[in-house]
This record gives structure tokens, C-alpha cells and sequence, in this order.
């Protein structure tokens, strides 16, 4: 029997950045939930093109996003959202950063807010808070909720390890604690996009490409390190924990 789901993405999230953030509910989500810190993300190492893959379970070269320009896939293939929709089940995504309203065809997400992050403080505390009401009014199946702070005001603005970006990771290491307390009925994924260094990302160095992910189920023991973990794994894990059918064309393999 499959239950509800959140995925949660800190963008630009390094590991290193993770451990050093200071956070210390970083310590439960290592103890408590499977992770790992040696994941890889995709190539370009850019944010669009990374979702796609999160969300699609191929490569770019597979989904054509190779920037944050998007453009209509020539041989669509299904994603999260689409198979949730699919099953009858009730979506919603939380984001700030516009171009993610791509990530999902039209009318696939029952409920969206986007905030802009340029020009709002707050942006991750303010979309988790409003994921958080939704979530109780309405208990969908499936939700998205993007943290943007991390790399936008923290990594580019900043610097990717700095003072500003190890803040923002904490705040939105925050707000994971805070879905992980108010829904423990719910399964929970956490992953970055990419990582990021000085104050860009989208090469192939390692300080790109690694990334950590989170989960929080029963379905996996608490406190194991997993290995051997792709990007491209994040779609297919989602919906076994929902309790559904990957999309044929996915390349990832479940984890659970």
C-alpha cells in the first residue's frame, strides 16, 4: 500500500554544505532517515535541466533541457507529476523560481504558488509555510516544495561555502524539520539539484556534481548510508513509495 509523498529540493546544496550549515537537525536526518552524501546529479549541472531529470528520470541529453531556457521536449516523456495525475492523485508544487512551472505539463498539479525570490525575503520560510497549510487542508498525494534561497541569495550572491550560503542551508534545513514534524504520516525525500563553486555552478567538477539526499520511511533503515545513487533515482523512488508504476522510458532505479 503505497502512501503520500513530499520531495523537497534545496537547490545548490552542497554536501559539505549541509554538514557545515551548524543546523543541528542535520545530525536526526543522518541518524534517523537512509542517505547519502555521494549522490550525482546530472550534466549540465544547471538548475532546469537538473529538475528535469529529478522529475523525468532521464538525462538531458534524453529530455533536451540542456539550460534554463526551457523548450518543448521533440518525444515527451512522462514525469512525477504525470504519473501521479495519472493514478487519479492530487498534486502540488511550491517554488520559487519561475521556470519550474515547466517541469510538469499544464493541468498535471491540482495546486501551485510561486513567490518570487528577488523580491521577497523569506521566500523558502514563506512557501513552507504555505505548503504546510495546504497540506492540512487538503492532504494531497504528491507535493514539490522547492527551497531557491540556498543558491540564489546564498551561492551566487555570496559564494558557494560562504558564510551567507551555509545561513541559507540551515533555513532550509529548517523548513524540512518543520514538514518532517507537522506530517509524520507522509514519506519524505530531500535532495539537491547540483552543487556549486565560487559563486556558479553547471561544469563537471566534483564540487557540482555531488550531491545528498534524504529519506525519511520506513522502507529503508534508519541511519544507512546508500551508495551508488543517481539523480536520475529520485523519480522512480517517489512513486514505489507511492505506491505506483514508473513511466516505461525512466532510466533511474528505485531505492526503497
Amino acid at each position: 500500500m503505497g502512501k503520500k509523498v513530499i520531495l523537497v529540493s534545496i537547490d545548490g546544496m552542497r554536501p559539505d554544505g549541509f554538514l557545515q550549515c551548524g543546523n543541528p537537525f542535520c545530525k536526526t536526518m543522518m541518524t534517523d532517515w537512509a542517505y547519502t552524501l555521494t549522490a550525482k546529479t546530472v550534466y549540465p549541472s544547471v538548475t532546469l535541466p537538473c529538475h528535469m531529470s529529478m522529475f523525468h528520470s532521464v538525462p538531458p541529453e534524453r529530455h533536451g533541457i540542456t539550460t534554463n531556457l526551457y523548450m518543448p521536449p521533440v518525444r515527451p516523456i512522462d514525469g512525477i507529476a504525470e504519473v501521479f495525475k495519472q493514478a487519479k492523485k492530487k498534486n502540488a508544487i511550491f517554488y520559487g523560481w519561475e521556470p519550474l512551472r515547466d517541469i510538469c505539463r499544464p493541468g498535471t498539479m491540482k495546486h501551485g504558488v510561486y513567490h518570487n525570490a528577488l523580491a521577497h525575503e523569506d521566500t523558502d520560510r514563506r512557501l513552507t509555510e504555505e505548503a504546510v497549510d495546504y497540506i492540512k487542508k487538503e492532504a494531497p498525494d504528491f507535493v514539490f516544495l522547492y527551497m531557491v534561497e540556498t543558491d540564489e541569495k546564498g551561492g551566487h550572491d555570496a559564494g558557494w561555502m560562504s558564510e551567507k550560503y551555509l545561513h541559507h542551508i540551515a533555513v532550509a534545513i529548517d523548513c524540512v524539520k518543520r514538514v518532517s514534524e507537522e506530517f509524520p504520516d507522509y514519506e519524505i525525500v530531500v535532495t539537491a539539484d547540483h552543487g556549486g563553486h565560487d559563486r556558479c555552478h553547471g561544469s563537471d567538477k566534483p564540487e557540482d556534481m555531488t550531491i545528498p539526499m534524504f529519506f525519511k520511511t520506513d522502507r529503508l533503515e534508519a541511519g544507512k548510508e546508500l551508495t551508488d545513487v543517481s539523480l536520475l533515482d529520485i523519480a522512480p523512488t517517489v512513486i514505489e513509495l507511492a505506491g505506483l508504476e514508473p513511466a516505461p522510458e525512466w532510466e533511474g532505479k528505485s531505492l526503497v
